[in-house]
């Protein structure tokens, strides 16, 4: 469905000044998948995604969208996708089922098709009751789902979300995804979004890709990304004196890395927590280890941005925003 090939963007700021956005993206994305990229503000996702919906012209590389040419081809890639930007699309003096309608009669469904859409959306989107309503009148929740329905009005095989949940409170979050993933499933479409939500990444995506500095530098699931980048936590309480020993003991474990003792606690990292913990708690019976708690922390997705970037991502949109 994407097939991109050493995918670059440029931004010259000035004689002297070039942003290299993004730096050589290559990436492929099947038919049918739901795929999160992640990153820091700045790490180009937001202009890869609009090379890739032919909103700027790549500077170097090539870019094939739904089997067409980004380049030389983009009004076909355009009638084949659906994109939802971080801002609202809608017109803010327009009714609800003005703007569907519009929609779908700019993408070239006669009038009828255009009103039975239109009327399919609003049932599917839960946006019925507010079909007259002006979208300026409109709750935040409820302009994010009407972006998705006009992305949507063509009955794309590729959908785009750009950050399609950001400033929305949890319950918001929550109903629109459950929107998009019926929508998803009745169309059978392929998913590409950024996220800064990375429990949305976490739980929905069958693959996550991490860019950092306009790079691709992780493509897997999110599974196998915690399990090979991370890894599992162990974190065991010892009485007093016993930490060095455990320390020992803890060594010897397959994959063992980051071992810290502080206080009364001991911390490991391992590849699969669950096996290794009972095997750690047997050497420290045997040998007269006490361990008065013990526990497993399974990694988060921002342990495997912190494992491959040695910052948090948190931490870098955080001052990514400061430094804006």
């Amino acid at each position: 469905m994407i097939s991109t090939r050493e995918l670059t963007k440029d931004f010259v700021v000035s004689r002297t000044e070039t942003v290299h956005a993004v730096r050589g993206i290559s990436l492929d994305v099947e038919p049918g998948e739901l795929v999160a990229v992640l990153g820091p503000n700045g790490a180009g996702k937001t202009t890869t995604l609009r090379m890739l919906t032919t909103l700027i012209a790549p500077t170097s590389g090539t870019a094939t969208v739904a089997g067409y040419d980004v380049s030389t081809a983009p009004s076909r890639v355009r009638r084949e996708i659906g994109y939802v930007g971080q801002g609202n699309g809608a017109g803010h003096s327009q009714r609800v089922s003005d703007e569907l309608f519009g929609q779908g009669v700019i993408y070239g469904l006669d009038r009828r098709s255009a009103r039975r859409r239109t009327d399919e959306l609003l049932e599917s989107l839960e946006l019925k009751d507010l079909a007259q309503r002006k979208v300026s009148d409109l709750s935040g929740g409820q302009r994010r789902r009407l972006d998705v329905a006009m992305g949507l009005v063509h009955a794309p095989g590729l959908l785009f979300l750009d950050e399609p949940s950001t400033g929305l409170d949890p319950q918001n979050r929550a109903n629109l995804w459950d929107h998009i993933l019926r929508m998803r499933e009745q169309y059978s479409m392929t998913i590409v979004l950024t996220t800064h939500y990375l429990d949305e990444a976490d739980s929905m995506a069958e693959r996550v890709v991490v860019v950092d500095h306009g790079e691709v530098i992780a493509d897997d699931t999110a599974d196998a990304l915690k399990k090979k980048l991370a890894g599992d936590q162990l974190i065991l309480t010892v009485a007093p004196g016993n930490q060095a020993r455990l320390r020992e003991l803890a060594e010897k474990l397959p994959g063992a890395k980051d071992l810290e003792t502080g206080g009364d606690r001991l911390t490991v990292r391992v590849t699969d927590g669950p096996a290794a913990l009972p095997i750690l708690l047997g050497a420290a019976h045997q040998y007269g280890v006490p361990v008065a708690a013990a526990q497993v922390h399974r990694p988060t997705l921002d342990d495997v941005f912190l494992n491959l970037t040695g910052r948090s991502l948190r931490e870098a949109d955080a001052n990514g925003k400061a430094a804006a």
